[in-house]
Parts: structure tokens; sequence; C-alpha cells
């Protein structure tokens, strides 16, 4: 038998040795703490610049504009009054904001499935070709007129689509076809500008589609053709269902972008056409006329308000998408 003595000393041994375990635990997940803590900074200092250029120049100016809509601001004076929704009943008397409206909805209408569907076909048509020896060139070749600087080529494409002495007309010459006044008619004027803007986005689009179809396993291709099924089928049962999350990108990318289109239309339809959204103000859209009423006349409270609305139909354009794509796009 332990004497009381021995037996006082083993309880102090397991209590010490029970201390020294949880001191050890403790000590552990104070490291575990520290280093969490320390790659939590490591990860902030990393956003900050990132960060602070989002604040500066995106966040802070849109909440800007916010406030701005609801009230009277005027460059030669430094003090806004605050009309409420005046500037917006203002938008709704004027018909060339409605004018810009429907222009901007026509545009977006007709660029979006253009985008899609020809980015889709082109795409289609390269997948099989990216693991030939020229696959890289051709891939080159479809993207690079996305990187070219928008204003330089809109300028080339004015010289495109001259009246006179263009190509494009000269083309339609070629085909015995009918030749068209492009930038100084009011009905060729927006179609002329959205082959422009075709031509420059189209790669980016054709790239994401190709990133889309290349995950589209071609071990089901290769059975539903050992089955018998046909092409057309083969893309609508396996192809389609497969990249449709990679469309519904495409069809987001393509919305906000053309609505809010400026680049060139500005350029394309400026100077010697009757002033940037012309002729007529047959290529005056939303995003244009919010520039001009800010820049041109000095109207920026009215600008800030068409802003907000034009955020307001891009939002609720970007709902819509999201609601038809949880019903038809399949993620696996």
């Amino acid at each position: 038998m332990l004497t009381q003595s021995q037996s006082t000393a083993h309880e102090l041994g397991d209590a010490g040795a029970g201390f020294d375990l949880d001191s050890g635990a403790h000590r552990e997940k104070a490291r575990a703490r520290r280093r969490r803590l320390k790659n939590r900074l490591v990860g902030y200092g990393l956003l900050t610049p990132a960060a602070s250029v989002f604040i500066l120049f995106f966040y802070l100016p849109a909440l800007y504009l916010f406030y701005l809509a609801f009230y009277h601001w005027s460059v030669l004076s430094p003090i806004a009054h605050f009309v409420g929704f005046k500037n917006f009943v203002t938008l709704v008397h004027q018909p060339l904001f409605w004018r810009s409206l429907e222009n901007s909805a026509y545009y977006t209408l007709v660029m979006i499935p253009a985008t899609t569907f020809l980015a889709l076909g082109i795409a289609m048509l390269l997948r099989d070709g990216l693991t030939a020896r020229r696959g890289g060139v051709w891939r080159a070749a479809v993207f690079l007129p996305h990187v070219t600087p928008v204003v330089a080529t809109s300028i080339i494409w004015v010289w495109i689509f001259n009246p006179h002495f263009g190509l494009a007309n000269a083309i339609l010459g070629f085909a015995h076809l009918p030749r068209l006044g492009w930038l100084e008619s009011t009905r060729w004027a927006l179609p002329a500008v959205m082959i422009d803007s075709l031509w420059h986005s189209l790669g980016l689009y054709v790239i994401i589609f190709l990133a889309g179809l290349s995950r589209v396993p071609r071990e089901l291709i290769e059975v539903a053709s050992l089955e018998g099924a046909g092409g057309p089928r083969i893309f609508r049962r396996i192809i389609w269902p497969l990249i449709s999350p990679t469309t519904f990108l495409v069809v987001v990318l393509a919305s906000v972008n053309t609505w809010q289109a400026f680049s060139q239309i500005y350029t394309m339809t400026g100077g010697a056409h009757g002033g940037a959204g012309g002729p007529a103000f047959a290529t005056t859209t939303d995003a244009l006329l919010v520039f001009q009423t800010a820049f041109t006349y000095f109207h920026f409270s009215l600008a800030a308000a068409m802003s907000l609305v034009l955020f307001l139909i891009i939002l609720a354009l970007t709902m819509v998408q999201k609601w038809i794509s949880d019903r038809i796009v399949f993620y696996r």
C-alpha cells in the first residue's frame, strides 16, 4: 500500500503532467492564432493598393453621384441645393432622353445575340484547330482586334464607311448592291457603329467560348457519334448544356458593355458628321448623353440622375438574366 505522502506525490505528478499538456496545447493555439493574424495582415497589405484605387476612383465617386442626383449643383457655385426628384422629373419630360434610351435598347438588343452567336460560331470553328500547328496564330488573329486602341481603329472605320470612297461602299458596288450613306444616314449610322463594336469586341468572347468548349469531354461527343447522333443533335444535347454557364457569362458581359457603349459612338459620329451622336441624334445613346450633359452643357446634377437611371437599367437587366439563368443554366 502507498503511504499518504506517496499518494500525494503521485497526485501532484499527475497534475503537473496535465498542466504541461494544457500549457503546450495553449502555446500551440497561440502560435496558430499568430500565424493566422500574420497571414491576414499580409493579405490586407497586398490588397490595400488595389482596394484604395477602387475606393478612390469608383466607390466614392459612385456615392457622390448618388448624392448629386438629388441636388442642384453647378461648377460656378460650390453650394448644392437639395431638389429631391426634380432632376428625374426633368428627365421624364426630355424627348432626347427617351430617344437615347431607345437607341441604347436597340443597340443592346441587336448586339447581344449577334455577339453571342457569332462568337460561339467562330469558337466552334476554331475548337478543333487549337491543337493544330497554327492554332495559336488563329487565336491571336481573332483576339488582336480587342486589344487595339478603340479610338484609333474607330477613325479607320470612319474612312471605311465614307459614303464616297470608303471600302464598305466599294464592296457593295462590287456585289451590285446599292451604296449606303452609313455615318451620314440616320438609318445606317447606328448599324455602322455596331459593325465596328462587333469587330472590336468579338475576339474576347471567342476566347471565353473556347475556354468553355475546352471543358466539354470529347468522350461524350465520340460516344454520341457512335450511337448515330448527328452534329446538330450533339450540339443541342451535349455541347450547349455544358457551355451554358459560359454563354450566360458572355451574355452578361455583352449586355453591360453594349448598354454603356461610348468610345466608338463618340469617335465615329463626331466632327464632320454633325457632332457626336449624330446625324439628328440617330446614334445618341444614354452613356453618350450623360457625357454631353455633364461636360458640354455642364448640367452635372442632371447627368448624375441619368447615370443613376443607367445603373438601375443595367442592374435590372442583369437580375433578369440571372433569374433566367437559374432555370436554364446547367452547372456541373
